[in-house]
């Protein structure tokens, strides 16, 4: 994942970019939350990420989830919480094909 692909999707360092595609995200999330986004979830943890402005370091590459990391650490607690698989539309799968 590079830090232009989540610019891109309107995760800034300001915030959210109106019309965006992180702001189709974060309405899509609150409303299937009951009015919230969650601390955790996908537009959290990409705007966690466009905001410090770098993506480096997170474990999630092009080539997949890099072992031993905060992408790998992610990806097994969602595991463990959905019975043993990363759900279509979570946290790890969002985050991994931004």
């Amino acid at each position: 994942m590079s830090d232009q692909n989540v610019r891109n999707a309107g995760f800034t360092s300001s915030g959210i970019a109106r019309g965006s595609l992180a702001s189709s995200m974060m309405s899509h999330e609150a409303k299937s939350s009951g009015g919230g986004v969650h601390s955790g979830g996908p537009t959290s943890t990409l705007q966690e990420m466009g905001a410090r402005g770098s993506t480096h370091s997170t474990g999630f590459t092009s080539s997949g989830i890099s072992g031993g990391s905060q992408a790998a650490h992610m990806m097994s607690q969602e595991a463990r919480s959905h019975g043993g698989g990363t759900p279509r539309g979570g946290t790890t799968s969002t985050v991994q094909s931004v």
